[in-house]
C-alpha cells in the first residue's frame, strides 16, 4: 500500500475506514447509509473526492468517534474524551425509544446492567455488568493500564502492543460502563491501539468489517469467556485469528483500488487526455451500466464525434475493447488486466 502512490492510498484509506464504520454498526443491528460515511470521512480528512452527500447527525457522530480515536491515536485516552464520544453516539441522547445517560458513567437505578438475547418474554441473560458504584475505581485503573506506555514516554510496560489491543477490547466490553455503545466504543479503543501497535494511523484492514462476519463466533467467544475464570487466552487466541483474516481479506477489500493501481502503472507511459483518465478512472470504480458514445460525450460534456475519437483511441492502445452488439447499442469496456 505504501507504494501505490498518495491520492490511490488516500483512496485506499477512505474505503478501509468507510467499510470498518458501517460494519462496527452492522455487529450492534445498526444500519448506516455506506455514501454519508464516505462523504463525512472525506470532508473530515480533506480529501477531494467528487460526488459528496450531506450526511446525519447519527452518521457524523459515529465518523467522529472513529476518527478522533485512528487519527489522534497517540493522545492518551481520558474520561471526558470517552464521554465525548459516547455523546457523539447518541446526539439525541436517546438509542432507539430508549431515554440514556449520555456521556456519563451508567447507573443501576433501574436495575443491573444485563446483556440479553432472544425474543421478548424468553430473553436469556448471558452477562451482568459490574456494579455501577465499581465503575470509577474500574475505569480509573483500565484508563491508567491503557495510557501507560504511550507517547508520554511511560515505559514501564512490556506487553505485545497487538495484544493490548485485544486486552483493551475485552476488558472495556466487560465493564460495560455505558448504558449503550459499549461495543462501538470497544471497537474503536481496539483500533486505536492498533494504531499506536503500527505507528500510524494509516490502516489498510478493516477488524469490524471481519468481526461482522464471524459475528455469531464473536459474541460466543465474549459470553464463555465473561462467564469463565481471569484467564482470556481463548479469547486472545480468537480475537488474533480474527485479524489474521482480516489481513488476508485486505486484498479483496481493496481490490478495486489495487487493481486501479496495476493498471496505471501498465500505463504509465501511455498517452492519455484527462477526458480519457477521468472515464477510465470511473470505470474502474462503480461504473454502472454500459458505456456508450452517447453515455460519454454526456458524462465527460464533449461532442459524440470527440467522445467517438478517444473511444477509438483507447482500442487502439488496447485499453477499450468493444462488446458484442453494433449500430447504436455499441458499448465499451477495460480490457482485462494481464
Amino acid at each position: 500500500m505504501e507504494a501505490i502512490g498518495f491520492s490511490l492510498k488516500e483512496e485506499a484509506l477512505l474505503e478501509t475506514l468507510t467499510i470498518d464504520v458501517v460494519k462496527s454498526n452492522e455487529i450492534e443491528g445498526s444500519y448506516l447509509d455506506a455514501n454519508q460515511v464516505r462523504s463525512s470521512i472525506a470532508r473530515r480528512l480533506g480529501m477531494d473526492v467528487p460526488g459528496l452527500i450531506a450526511s446525519d447527525r447519527n452518521v457524523e457522530g459515529v465518523v467522529e468517534m472513529m476518527l478522533d480515536a485512528t487519527q489522534n491515536f497517540n493522545q492518551n485516552l481520558t474520561e471526558d474524551r470517552l464521554f465525548g464520544w459516547h455523546s457523539a453516539l447518541f446526539p439525541t441522547g436517546r438509542s432507539n425509544m430508549r431515554k440514556i445517560r449520555v456521556g456519563e458513567w451508567r447507573d443501576d437505578t433501574e436495575g443491573p446492567m444485563q446483556v440479553v438475547s432472544g425474543p421478548m418474554g424468553k430473553e436469556r441473560v448471558y452477562f451482568e455488568a459490574p456494579q455501577s458504584e465499581l465503575l470509577d475505581k474500574e475505569m480509573y485503573q483500565f484508563l491508567s493500564w491503557f495510557n501507560m506506555d504511550n507517547a508520554s514516554g511511560n515505559k514501564q510496560e512490556t506487553i505485545e502492543p497487538v495484544l493490548k489491543s485485544g486486552i483493551a477490547h475485552f476488558w472495556f466490553v466487560t465493564i460495560h460502563p455505558f448504558d449503550d455503545g459499549n461495543g462501538r466504543i470497544a471497537r474503536a479503543i481496539a483500533d486505536m491501539q492498533l494504531c499506536r501497535a503500527d505507528e500510524t494511523p494509516h490502516r489498510f484492514y478493516s477488524m469490524s468489517a471481519q468481526i461482522e462476519q464471524q459475528k455469531k463466533e464473536y459474541y460466543d467467544i465474549l459470553e464463555i469467556t465473561q462467564k469463565g475464570s481471569l484467564d482470556i487466552t481463548e479469547w486472545l487466541n480468537w480475537y488474533l485469528s480474527c485479524m489474521q483474516n482480516a489481513l488476508e481479506s485486505s486484498e479483496l477489500l481493496l481490490s478495486k483500488v489495487l487493481d486501479k493501481a496495476k493498471f496505471w502503472k501498465k500505463h504509465s507511459s501511455t498517452i492519455i487526455n484527462e477526458r480519457q483518465k477521468q472515464m477510465i478512472n470511473k470505470l474502474l470504480d462503480d461504473f454502472y451500466g454500459k458505456l456508450t458514445t452517447s453515455k460519454w460525450a454526456k458524462m465527460m460534456r464533449c461532442s459524440q464525434d470527440t467522445a467517438l475519437r478517444d473511444i477509438q483511441d483507447l482500442i487502439s492502445k488496447s485499453i477499450l475493447i468493444k462488446e458484442s452488439g453494433g449500430g447504436r447499442s455499441t458499448s465499451y469496456i477495460l480490457k482485462s488486466i494481464e
